[in-house]
């Protein structure tokens, strides 16, 4: 008899049958021995920690994942924890690195942003490699799988992807993890299904079962009947021929059939999303989330490490488009070496912007890492959380004396380095006309101007229902903004998840928008729906739209009208 599950939030689409192979996990509980000599621990942890730090670095070589691994391994705080446990609480190697390990996960486990929640992951896995060497265990449980397969585990780990042979490897599904887990960024990024934080799918699947998943809908049956593998059989053939010809797209220019070409972008976090985002023929990078560089790291990065990462960004783009949004940290993203204060409202305190002007050494190691990177491609700066023209005006002072300073020690940057803002609150939709002539783009951050024109929370599951940026205050917004940019001729892009929505792109498109952001996954989607239409089209279809009252009216009039 067949079993199903279902989960809410989808990590990679992507429909699939597959025999399963269910990973055990290797017994790593530390020896509760008796420790006889202290000396004797400290050499036992320094040199299982040595060896975990060669394996580690020689894996960063070829992926970036390993590079905050690097860190963690690398940082101090580990390495004096563990010998304060064996000096001061006489802990034997493997207990006081368990514990150390646990305590600094919990750390992250702690955080409310679900991107610093998952690098609690990435700690246990450095704490897993490093007790394996202290018990003497060098196991890969993947050896044995020689044929194509769908992985069944509690957890996937960096570590543990790195031993698998991706080619064998039909889908994922885990009973933990989220869609910002580094499995789920590997699927997305080798186009397999995925499917993360399944409740139960440990105790519901043995070997050899029989796995149909549609990960789209977040539909998994473990050995389906023969009507549900038919059904499946299909799904997965239609699936197969649509992505086949999406790819196809993937050399064209995003051109309406009247000639408007638009360009489509990918939002990346660091140097992996930008190595696989290159290999989709992107138009550039429309969003750099340069907070990803400050949250895989244990301290403020420095200006050199940051125009590393940045400069390395400009040379795989090829002269494309980079725009590098500055430090936004801050509502639900923290950082682990860095003490917030309790805030009310953190989404409405002290974050993105605000932090930057206030920690202006900080904000000034960032900007002229960007601006050195400059030299070596087309990059831009954006500034997040603009409610003012006197913040723009205070960022730009920031930035002008970073030139100076550049100018006068001789190092090379582009000195009309174009200079943008977010708009992403109702402060800088109702200003747009008057911070259009201060900027020289503008980038629509539809996840957080959605939030707060409509004032909803977007985390809070009562009220969820209530969030659609379909909404008629959210698209006339989006128009606002477009025409005040038009209007002194600057370029409107929208890096949100609007963006990536296949029913949204011809309102978009309609409106005038001149660049879409997104993963790089769904940008044949996207270009598809602007391949098929004319700017004429698309320009009447979008106010049709626009002129219905509701959101029902809208969803209603979409349901109609869009073709798939």
């Amino acid at each position: 008899m067949s079993k199903k599950l279902f989960v809410e939030k989808t990590s990679s689409k992507g429909i699939v049958i597959g025999k399963a192979y269910v990973i055990e996990k290797t017994d790593l509980t530390p020896e509760g021995y008796v420790l006889e000599s202290k000396e004797e621990e400290i050499n036992k942890f320094e040199t299982a920690l040595n060896e975990a730090k060669a394996e580690i670095a020689h894996l960063a070589k070829d992926s970036e994942i390993f590079a905050g691994h690097n860190m963690i391994v690398e940082d101090i705080t580990l390495y004096d924890a563990v010998i304060g446990k064996i000096n001061d609480e006489e802990q034997n190697a493997q207990i006081a690195v368990s514990n150390a390990i646990e305590e600094i996960s919990n750390i992250f486990k702690m955080m409310d942003d679900e991107y610093m929640k998952e690098r609690a992951t990435d700690v246990r896995d450095v704490g897993s490699r490093i007790i394996s060497k202290l018990k003497g265990i060098n196991v890969n449980p993947f050896e044995n799988i020689k044929e194509e397969v769908v992985l069944i585990a509690e957890d996937l780990t960096p570590s543990d992807t790195a031993l698998i042979d991706l080619k064998l490897v039909k889908g994922f599904i885990t009973e933990l993890g989220g869609v910002t887990s580094h499995v789920s960024i590997i699927a997305r990024n080798l186009g397999l299904p995925a499917l993360v934080g399944v409740n139960g799918i440990m105790s519901s699947v043995l070997d050899n079962d029989i796995i149909a998943m549609d990960a789209s809908k977040g539909n998994i049956i473990v050995n389906p009947d023969s009507n549900e593998l038919e059904e499946y059989k299909i799904l997965e053939e239609k699936f197969k021929k649509e992505e086949e010809m999406l790819k196809k797209l993937e050399n064209l220019k995003a051109v309406t059939t009247d000639g408007r070409e638009v360009q489509l972008c990918a939002n990346v976090g660091n140097i992996l999303d930008i190595q696989m985002a290159v290999k989709h023929n992107i138009d550039g990078i429309g969003l750099f989330r340069s907070e990803c560089v400050y949250m895989e790291n244990t301290h403020f990065p420095t200006e050199d490490e940051q125009f590393e990462i940045y400069k390395e960004a400009a040379v795989l783009c090829e002269g494309k488009e980079v725009t590098i949004r500055t430090l936004d940290i801050g509502g639900d993203k923290s950082l682990p070496y860095y003490k917030f204060d309790f805030e009310e409202n953190p989404f409405l305190g002290w974050r993105a912007i605000r932090i930057s002007l206030e920690l202006k050494d900080v904000f000034k190691a960032q900007l002229k890492a960007i601006l050195r990177a400059s030299a070596f491609g087309y990059i831009r700066i954006m500034y997040p959380m603009i409610i003012s023209i006197e913040e723009v005006l205070e960022a730009n002072k920031i930035l002008e004396e970073c030139k100076q300073e550049l100018r006068d020690l001789n190092i090379k940057f582009d000195e009309n380095i174009e200079v943008g803002m977010m708009i992403e609150t109702p402060a800088s939709v109702i200003l747009a006309d008057e911070f259009a002539k201060y900027v020289d783009f503008f980038s629509i951050g539809t996840n957080d101007l959605t939030q707060y024109m409509l004032v909803v929370d977007r985390g809070n599951k009562r009220i969820s229902n209530m969030y659609n940026s379909f909404h008629p205050v959210v698209l006339q917004s989006i128009k606002k903004v477009i025409e005040a940019g038009h209007k002194e001729n600057i370029k409107v892009g929208m890096c949100g998840e609007f963006a990536s929505d296949a029913k949204a792109a011809k309102i978009l498109l309609g409106l005038g928008l001149d660049e879409f952001s997104m993963s790089a996954s769904e940008i044949n989607n996207v270009k598809k729906q602007i391949l098929e239409t004319s700017f004429t089209d698309a320009k009447n279809y979008a106010n049709e739209v626009l002129s219905k009252p509701t959101v029902e009216s809208i969803m209603d009039f979409l349901q109609n009208n869009t073709s798939n």
